[in-house]
Order: C-alpha cells, then sequence, then structure tokens
C-alpha cells in the first residue's frame, strides 16, 4: 500500500489513479483545470480564496481537504471563512475560531455550536465570559439554560432574582 500524494488515503502500490479522490498518479494532468490560479478541486478538496483582500486576508476563503502537498488538513483563513477548520472575522466550520463563530465547536467573541467557548455563547455545551445560553450554560456573567452556572442565571436549577428583576425592567410583561 501507499499514499495518495493528493488526498493522503492508502491505496493499492500499482494503483495509476487514487480510488478516492480520482487523482492520476502517472503523471498525467489533473481531473480539473480551470484559468483561475487561486482555485484548485481534487476530489473532495476544495479550495477558493477571493482576489479581493482586507487587512492582508481574503474576503472570502473556502476550504476543505486535504493539502496535496503537505498532506495536511486545509484550514480557510478570511474575513469570511467556510471549512472544516475555519478562521475568520466570520467562521463557519467544523472547528471554527474568530468573531461571529458557528460551528461543531465555536470558539469566539459571539460564538453559537455545539461546543460555544467565547464571550457570548449558543451552543449545546455553552461557556461565555459574558452571557451563555445552552443546555449546559457557564458564564462569568449571565447564564440561561437546563443547567445554569453563573453568578446570574435562570435554569432547570432555579433563576437568581436579581437577574430576573433586571429582565422585568428591560422587557416590561416578562414573568418567570
Amino acid at each position: 500500500m501507499k499514499t495518495c500524494p493528493y488526498c493522503a488515503e492508502q491505496i493499492q502500490d500499482d494503483a495509476v489513479k487514487c480510488r478516492y479522490c480520482g487523482e492520476w498518479l502517472d503523471g498525467r494532468s489533473h481531473s480539473t483545470s480551470t484559468p483561475m490560479t487561486r482555485y484548485s478541486y481534487y476530489g473532495w478538496n476544495y479550495e477558493y480564496k477571493s482576489e479581493a483582500e482586507l487587512f492582508g486576508l481574503p474576503l472570502i476563503h473556502i476550504a476543505q481537504g486535504i493539502d496535496p502537498q503537505t498532506g495536511a488538513p486545509r484550514i480557510a483563513k478570511g474575513i469570511i471563512a467556510i471549512g472544516n477548520i475555519a478562521v475568520g472575522v466570520f467562521a463557519l466550520g467544523g472547528l471554527a475560531f474568530g468573531g461571529l463563530t458557528i460551528g461543531g465547536i465555536s470558539i469566539g467573541l459571539l460564538a453559537l455550536g455545539g461546543f460555544a467557548l467565547g464571550g457570548i455563547t449558543l451552543a449545546g455545551l455553552s461557556i461565555g465570559i459574558i452571557a451563555a445560553f445552552g443546555g449546559l450554560a457557564i458564564s462569568a456573567g449571565y447564564a440561561i439554560g437546563g443547567l445554569a452556572l453563573a453568578p446570574h442565571f435562570i435554569g432547570g436549577n432555579g433563576a437568581d432574582p436579581e437577574f430576573l428583576r433586571l429582565l422585568e425592567r428591560l422587557f416590561p410583561g416578562f414573568k418567570y
């Protein structure tokens, strides 16, 4: 068995084409071609970077799969980053880092996901500095959730009277 240089999957030693990504291994040109130099598509791997940049980052970077040169996972890094791993002002991915993040694991100023860590978070497991909302919500400030752990909380485990008064002042007619 040998490793495909494009997708890092194990393939037969005598293979001339990878059964996973479809790339030819005998020197033929790639299965797709395009005049765009910053665009590449190889089987399940995909990468796009916009030409427009802001603060030295591409405005949009979409990346998924394995980098054929390094064999490492592709990481989307941009103002808007979308991919399996995404880092950006707005990041959307399985693993998302940045300002506004949405992902399975989401770490950011405003983080939404299955697991979220950050300033204000919304998730199944939510850990927030300012506020956390979720099934299990943990915060240094405010938490609302099935189990809410914070100085000011509303949850299945009870409610902080001070937090209830604040909500009544902010939202007239609010009743717990």
